[in-house]
């Protein structure tokens, strides 16, 4: 006879990523003009703002967005129940042939605050360095967490993106303000707030020289141009680049915040260009609106705009690998898009539209134009999102015609 004793394995349990503390213990509330209130409780900064509520179906990459001067001015409700289990990295790299000085898509946080169901204090990767409240807090940017961002999202969705106030501590309990004192961030100029003040250059051994106008452009669309042997000068949103085009070999628009009409001078400038220059030209996001403004298309405000990494677009033209017919998933954060009209412009053609909502999301010059000028509306240099296109659109139409 013998006895075996049995060894109970210790029991694995998986701490909660949120937990009582600093983010659960002041109040906080969402006010809409549209009259509907949320509350729950305050992480990051305690302080109160005005902005522009929106949302963003993203699954992942909540530091990119938050950082993609886009957001400008803007109260970014995330519709993924869960934000910052991963944290937040180290924001800083080399200024060489594969970066360009910044591990995200700018320096700062863009958005005015976070609205998010669960927001995660205990984080886990090998990059991170902090927590998401502790960067929004070092950025003064307030975010709310434990409201029903489902019930927020359907607001949205329904009456469109709306003007709101994130109240902290105290200004939580007051009343809603008024609708005569909600800040509306498209009346200003944002692009002029985000685009750099004076011209820099990046990589400048590179093989190909190309200019880009700053709308307020995401950093992988940089990045992604140096990463491809380009020498870079990022000039102002309103430079002149008609004064020194000739030294260059492309000409390329980024993405920017707010509404396009604010920036009828560079669209007014670019049309000089388009009449008297004949090498390649691309455009994302803004600087896709930008082209088609100099190209006589008008733009206008949409709903609630498209903003996530899930954006089906038909093509609708042939370019390059881009081919007709063809559905590609794309990463878009804008609210204004261009008028679709029949005719187009002379010289120009649809290139890509929306699955959804059939929003312009592409416009090209045509053929017998003579001209190589492409815009899209979406992000092919992603960042984060599908890379359906950064290779077919952002590479091969563009890059390539430069060598």
């Amino acid at each position: 006879m013998f006895s075996r004793s049995i060894i109970l394995a210790p029991r694995l349990s998986r701490g909660l990523a949120t937990h009582a503390g600093s983010a659960t213990s002041v109040p906080a509330a969402l006010h809409l003009v549209s009259g509907q209130s949320f509350h729950g409780k305050s992480f990051g900064a305690p302080r109160s703002i005005f902005g522009e509520t929106v949302f963003s179906t993203s699954i992942t990459s909540y530091t990119e967005s938050m950082t993609d001067p886009s957001y400008r001015g803007q109260i970014l409700v995330f519709t993924t129940p869960m934000i910052g289990n991963y944290g937040v990295p180290s924001n800083t790299a080399p200024y060489n042939s594969q970066d360009v000085g910044v591990v995200l898509e700018s320096q700062n946080i863009q958005t005015a605050a976070i609205i998010v169901g669960d927001v995660a204090e205990k984080y886990s990767h090998y990059k991170a360095v902090e927590s998401l409240a502790d960067w929004c807090k070092r950025n003064n940017v307030p975010g709310i967490t434990g409201v029903d961002t489902r019930a927020i999202t359907t607001l949205l969705r329904d009456q469109g993106t709306t003007l709101g106030r994130v109240a902290i501590g105290l200004d939580a309990a007051l009343p809603a303000p008024d609708a005569s004192e909600y800040w509306d961030p498209s009346q200003d100029n944002l692009v002029d707030q985000v685009s750099t003040k004076i011209p820099y250059e990046l990589n400048p051994q590179g093989s190909v020289k190309i200019a880009v106008l700053d709308f307020g452009a995401k950093a992988n669309i940089l990045r992604s141009l140096v990463r491809r042997d380009a020498a870079v000068t990022v000039f102002p949103w309103n430079y002149d680049f008609n004064a020194v085009r000739d030294q260059y070999d492309g000409l390329f628009l980024t993405n920017g915040p707010g509404d396009p009409t604010h920036c009828m001078e560079a669209a007014l400038k670019l049309r000089r260009t388009l009449a008297e220059w004949n090498k390649p030209i691309f455009g994302i996001c803004m600087g896709h609106q930008i082209i088609g403004m100099a190209a006589g298309l008008d733009a206008y405000r949409m709903t609630f705009g498209n903003r996530g990494h899930n954006q089906p677009v038909l093509a609708l033209a042939s370019a390059g690998s881009i081919k007709a017919g063809r559905v590609y998933v794309t990463s878009q954060n804008h609210q204004y898009a261009l008028k679709l009209q029949d005719p187009f412009p002379q010289g120009w053609e649809p290139f890509f539209i929306n699955c959804n909502d059939s929003s312009v999301e592409g416009i090209k010059s045509t053929a017998e134009s003579g001209k190589k000028v492409w815009g899209v509306q979406f992000h092919p240099e992603s960042a984060g999102g599908p890379l359906d296109t950064i290779e077919v659109c952002f590479f091969f139409l563009f890059i390539d015609q430069l060598i």
